[in-house]
């Protein structure tokens, strides 16, 4: 290529560089096949209690191969079998469940049932429990709904102060898995201020998916003048990496479910742009994006991995045991 070619080239002095890991987790992974097996398996309907996942796009095409989503197991008809979401349910809930005949398949992710199962060892231990979490996410409720009257929610360290418990009463954290790292650390920084006693989980419960996507977009963020996260708008983890890439330095920063949301004026004047995806994204909708980009003069993507993730879980055992047994790999 000749110097002139460069000049004349829109694409030559812009980049686009594209984080990894980004996209779909083991939990998620295993939810999204748990449904299309149960399907295959069952045949349609199987009804889903909430979100399989936090993605508008998986539920879509997941509704249009038989799932019926639903909100409540009252919308669930009797004896029907209901997939329960990746993000876990109450104890109630799988009583309700047996009350009413269903046969239930849980997709919960391992890594929220590891939390499930210390919220119910420090309840059992009479320890308070400060939960790290969003008032209304499933995942919150369903946390909470294994020790309720020993969880306290804490959203954000400005709610530490307002915390009034008993000096001589043990007190323990736990936090939703898909928060940003960084926010966590700082309300466990404020609570272990006014708890010195305070007793940490067995291991951080901020997921490996969550920390290596919110690493990854670090990266890529501090020398982009454009970060595009793929996510939908229900997604915690997705909209924790918009906040992530403006703290790493990224100019400016925009979750979109799919690249028709990308306003033309966002790339005006943008030499660098970063993509990443969350945990509940397919990569066919960010290799939308990138299509996107390059049909708009921005070069082909190259990728900046941060690290390896080869961690997959296998299906639930109420789902592997009606299935054959090679389909039960995925």
């Amino acid at each position: 290529m000749t110097d002139s070619d460069q000049t004349t080239d829109p694409a030559a002095d812009k980049r686009v560089v594209v984080a990894a890991p980004r996209g779909y987790c083991a939990g998620v992974d295993r939810a999204v096949v748990t449904v299309e097996k149960a399907l295959s398996a069952y045949g349609p309907p199987v009804y889903v209690r909430k979100q399989i996942v936090h993605n508008r796009h998986v539920v879509e095409t997941l509704e249009e191969r038989g799932a019926v989503f639903v909100e409540e197991l009252s919308e669930v008809p009797e004896g029907a079998t209901v997939v329960f979401s990746a993000h876990g349910v109450a104890p109630s809930v799988h009583e309700e469940a047996r009350a009413r005949g269903l046969k239930t398949i849980d997709a919960t992710c391992p890594l929220v049932t590891k939390v499930h199962h210390e919220a119910k060892r420090f309840a059992r231990e009479d320890t308070r429990i400060l939960l790290i979490g969003h008032a209304g996410h499933e995942e919150v409720e369903g946390t909470t709904g294994e020790a309720p009257e020993h969880i306290t929610l804490v959203q954000s360290p400005d709610d530490v102060d307002a915390l009034d418990l008993p000096a001589d009463q043990p007190v323990a954290w736990l936090s939703q898995t898909t928060l940003s790292v960084d926010e966590t650390l700082a309300t466990v920084n404020r609570l272990r201020e006014k708890f010195p006693l305070l007793a940490d989980p067995p291991s951080d419960d901020i997921c490996y998916a969550t920390q290596n996507r919110q690493s990854a977009v670090k990266q890529i963020a501090a020398h982009s003048d454009l970060v595009i996260v793929v996510g939908s708008r229900n997604s915690s983890n997705s909209v924790r990496l918009v906040e992530v890439a403006l703290e790493a330095g990224a100019k400016a920063a925009y979750r979109v479910d799919n690249a028709g949301e990308i306003r033309p004026e966002w790339l005006d004047g943008v030499r660098t742009v970063g993509v990443t995806s969350g945990a509940s994204v397919p990569e066919e909708l960010v290799d939308g994006v990138l299509a996107h980009l390059e049909a708009n003069g921005f070069p082909a993507a190259v990728e900046e991995r941060l690290t390896e993730e080869s961690l997959t879980f296998a299906l639930p055992p109420e789902l592997r045991r009606d299935l054959p047994k090679n389909a039960t790999r995925h």
